[in-house]
């Protein structure tokens, strides 16, 4: 399952009733998680963060676009920042394993979607850029909203990707896919904002400056203000972009007074900062006490464990109908895969094992993909449910509200089905690697083998469980029949597999 993470920019920073209807479309759609949602009055300008499946932010980016569309007229729209369109920006970031030609073909699906059912004209950049002159956004951006607008019908330049060469009261929206980036703002003890220009230009590499720093001078609440993008925090960390703000400053009689970071930030990036100014020239990661905790649990930065074991308990616990047995079933088939990896790894690397040892690792890859796929489907399934009874709840007083009501349950119910067959698939591929494990795996390990073999056989029919319960509302009996006819055979492989590992 690839996992990427959006990070989506609307044009408005201050109507709260445009923001609010903008972050539910995204939240609405199943399998997204809500990250992240800043919006600043002064920019007017929201940035929302959300992540989950490629497929689901895809649709939930999508979804954004269309209602920011509804909403934000750019005609009207005043701002420090620069922007070409109500939906500004839509980058697409690669999380976990997820390779960035995965977040390339979303951006372009998505990006082809939105000129063609919006008739919005739309321009890839960074990863997905078709043409080298687009892959900076501040190129694409040049002249903002207005100037774009003016040029649009007639220069060939402004010919868009996906979409009409025409302008609309929506502008443009520069889709793409880019590694992580940093957000980060520096404000000084002045009104001045021609220094916070001159420090800005200083500062970016287009100019001159840092490699991987993007910077320009901007007048936020009576204060001068740098705002950057670093694009590679690692090759341009922010404590170097700090000092070489501050001796800038000096430069021009000023100080800086504060900082801020728009949006979500890698942890490694402040790790590194904290290195740099405490002069911890022996320091490991693996110090952190979160850190260890994380990996202790498998989880990692870009992958991080929903629950802890005791939180798992308290949250199944706590008498709410989510998370319930869909995402017990996957939690089951994730720590049976575990198991399978602990009997490959007690098994890899011994002389006595050696003619196995290329199936052990084998195994072990297979297991680990398993396992992390699992725990992500855990977390989809609490939120597939969540997204039935938001479809519920939506209104239904006139007939084209309950046309619409009716066909949010429907998608809804039939994802909430999709979602558990996933788990007991992939339950089921458990069961097959443990079956491998236990006939030639390290006999020492036997029965942790079997034990697994137990609890992937549970999750299988525990899952098969929750797909049958959800048919009851579907109308389309083809759907219905196919997927009765999924668990059908799920179920008798399980049976079978099961059988082949307790034998072995």
């Amino acid at each position: 399952m690839a996992l990427v993470e959006c990070i989506a920019n609307f044009s408005e920073g201050r109507r709260a009733e445009v923001i609010d209807r903008i972050r539910s479309s995204i939240a609405e759609v199943p399998g997204v998680q809500l990250l992240d949602v800043q919006s600043d009055a002064d920019h007017n300008r929201t940035v929302i963060s959300f992540a989950g499946a490629a497929d689901a932010v895809g649709t939930a980016a999508f979804q954004a676009v269309k209602t920011a569309q509804q909403l934000i007229n750019l005609d009207e729209h005043k701002g420090e920042h620069p922007r070409i369109g109500a939906t500004d920006v839509v980058p697409f970031v690669p999380l976990g394993d997820t390779k960035m030609a995965e977040c390339v073909a979303l951006a372009r699906e998505v990006g082809r979607r939105i000129g063609d059912e919006l008739g919005i004209a739309v321009y890839l950049y960074e990863e997905a850029a078709t043409r080298p002159e687009r892959r900076n956004l501040a190129d694409v951006r040049r002249g903002e909203y207005e100037g774009w607008r003016d040029s649009i019908a007639n220069d060939p330049a402004r010919v868009p990707d996906f979409g009409p060469a025409r302008a609309t009261p929506a502008g443009a929206t520069v889709v793409g896919a880019r590694q992580p980036l940093v957000a980060y703002n520096i404000y000084l003890n002045t009104d001045d904002v021609e220094i916070a220009n001159k420090i800005a230009k200083a500062v970016r590499h287009s100019s001159g400056g840092l490699r991987y720093a993007k910077a320009l001078g901007l007048l936020v609440n009576g204060r001068a203000q740098i705002s950057m993008n670093l694009v590679n925090y690692k090759r341009t960390p922010i404590a170097r972009v700090v000092e070489m703000v501050r001796a800038e400053a000096m430069r021009y009689g000023v100080t800086t007074t504060e900082s801020e970071i728009v949006g979500l930030v890698p942890q490694d990036a402040l790790l590194a900062a904290a290195e740099h100014y405490l002069q911890l020239n022996n320091f490991s990661r693996e110090q952190v006490l979160e850190t260890r905790l994380a990996a202790a649990s498998g989880s990692s930065a870009e992958q991080p464990a929903t629950w802890v074991p005791t939180q798992t308990l308290r949250t199944f616990a706590a008498g709410t109908p989510a998370p319930g047995g869909g995402s017990a079933s996957a939690l089951a088939a994730a720590l049976g895969a575990a198991l399978g990896q602990m009997v490959a790894n007690l098994t890899v690397g011994r002389k006595k094992y050696a003619e196995v040892e290329d199936t052990m690792r084998e195994s072990l890859d297979i297991l680990e993909r398993l396992g992390s796929e699992l725990s992500q489907l855990a977390v989809a399934d609490s939120d597939a449910y969540s997204a039935v009874m938001q479809a519920v709840k939506q209104p239904k007083e006139t007939d084209e509200q309950q046309a619409e009501r009716d066909a949010a349950i429907q998608a809804a119910t039939l994802h909430a089905a999709q979602v558990p067959l996933s788990v007991a698939q992939r339950a089921l591929d458990v069961l097959g690697s443990l079956a491998i494990l236990a006939d030639q795996g390290n006999p020492n390990a036997r029965t942790d083998a079997q034990v697994g073999a137990y609890l992937a056989h549970a999750a299988v029919m525990g899952a098969t469980a929750n797909v049958l319960v959800n048919l009851g509302d579907l109308r389309d009996q083809q759907q219905v029949q196919t997927l009765q006819q999924q668990v059908q055979e799920l179920r008798a492989a399980a049976n079978d597999a099961l059988s082949a590992v307790v034998g072995s």
